[in-house]
């Protein structure tokens, strides 16, 4: 699709798992077909747990404020008062867009109109790969901007687009169903850079939401609740610079207005809110074909790859644990072994249904999550890797099932 020019500006996401599940857990998304970016351990994270009322925490946080139309006439001031950014006391952090100037701010058309925040973790916390994610409730309603994104740590001495940005999730407040995830870096800038958008069954407003981004040297991936899509390389470039492969820092904003979402109109209602559940980041542990290990379940027995078989379809097992390559998973961006993924079979939803090794596609019959209670949970499903019947003997076959906690269900990678 066309996104119209707007990163002039810059500088100047199927069920999912319950949010408690979640947050207790590693969230592992679909397969990016020709990467295998291992991820990590947490790294960073803001689980915005503060008190009511209380601002972002400034050990983390730092603020980005004026009215300057910030390269893409966006029409807002940003603030650091309370009032435009705050925690919730229900463990989130709320940017709040108003239509007011209480101080008499001045933008670049006059007086300002409106008011909001924008967060940023530079000079705090930048990283190079990894995981970054967020589980947010987007606004709503025309000429409203939230975005979730990255700038590089250089930007100070290279500039924009040299430094490069990542946009892990854009919403535009014409477009209430759509997500966008996009790069920009010299000669893919303007207008569309590297882009691609998802379509939700509905408006992104009406519920919480996980967007992130698994970022290799080799590619970038993009995820709405676990479901990849969109991947971009260095190939994708057409011959222009790669330019991710450097630290990067975070940014959280709600702009209104400015070239691509067009001005709010009589439509708009205000106050306009991002609420922000937490971000987290995990590191980048391996490049592709590296980090094997065995995943333990019911009686110690581990998950195996029956007779050490690549063809699609081939049974997936419990097995005395033997150190075999058959034996040997990759849990990163998806879960594998000998080059193939875990896979629940035609992407059925029923208990019972068998799990198997296919070739990595990126479905939703591909996605697990760990949870804190150590299972692999589906979202496409909303079941959990199984052992049939509760067997723990060689040779029973896994499946899925409702999620019970119970020990036919628990999971433990090798260390």
């Amino acid at each position: 699709m066309t996104v119209p020019l707007r990163r002039i500006r810059r500088r100047g996401l199927v069920i999912l798992a319950s949010a408690a599940l979640i947050a207790a857990g590693t969230l592992l998304g679909p397969a990016a077909p020709a990467a295998n970016a291992a991820i990590g351990g947490l790294t960073w994270s803001d689980e915005f747990n503060a008190a009511a009322g209380t601002g972002p925490n400034s050990a983390k946080w730092n603020f980005d404020l004026g009215g300057g139309g910030f390269g893409n006439n966006e029409l807002q001031y940003y603030t650091n008062r309370t009032q435009n950014v705050a925690h919730d006391g229900a463990g989130n952090l709320v940017i709040t867009a108003r239509k007011e100037n209480p101080g008499g701010y001045g933008c670049w058309y006059g007086s300002c109109t409106y008011t909001s925040a924008r967060l940023k973790t530079e000079g705090k916390f930048t990283q190079a790969y990894g995981r970054f994610e967020s589980r947010m409730k987007l606004p709503r309603g025309q000429g409203i901007w939230p975005a979730f994104w990255m700038l590089g740590d250089n930007i100070g001495s290279v500039g924009w687009p040299q430094s490069g940005e990542i946009d892990i999730m854009e919403n535009v407040g014409f477009e209430p169903n759509i997500v966008h995830g996009t790069l920009h870096g010299p000669g893919y800038s303007g207008c569309c850079g590297l882009g691609q958008a998802y379509t939700n069954g509905a408006p992104l407003a009406d519920a919480f939401h996980t967007y992130a981004v698994d970022w290799a040297p080799d590619s970038i991936t993009w995820y709405i609740d676990g479901i990849q899509y969109g991947r971009k390389t260095p190939a994708d470039a057409g011959g222009n610079q790669w330019v991710f492969n450097h630290p990067f820092f975070m940014i959280l904003n709600l702009a209104v207005g400015g070239n691509w979402p067009g001005s709010p109109n009589a439509s708009t209602v205000f106050p306009q809110t991002l609420t922000v559940d937490y971000v987290r980041v995990y590191s980048w542990t391996s490049g592709p074909g590296g980090g094997g290990k065995a995943i333990t379940g019911p009686g110690g027995k581990c998950i195996d790859v029956n007779a050490a078989g690549t063809a699609n379809g081939t049974k997936i097992q419990l097995w005395g644990c033997n150190g075999t390559n058959a034996q040997q998973w990759t849990i990163g961006s998806d879960i594998r072994a000998l080059g193939k993924c875990l896979d629940v079979a035609s992407g059925g939803t029923a208990n019972g249904t068998k799990v198997q090794l296919w070739d990595c596609n990126g479905s939703g019959a591909q996605v697990w999550q760990r949870t804190g209670i150590n299972e692999l949970y589906n979202p496409q499903s909303q079941k959990c890797l199984d052992a049939t019947g509760g067997s723990t003997a060689d040779g029973t076959q896994l499946q899925i099932w409702a999620c019970t906690g119970g020990a036919a269900q628990k999971w433990y990678p090798a260390a």
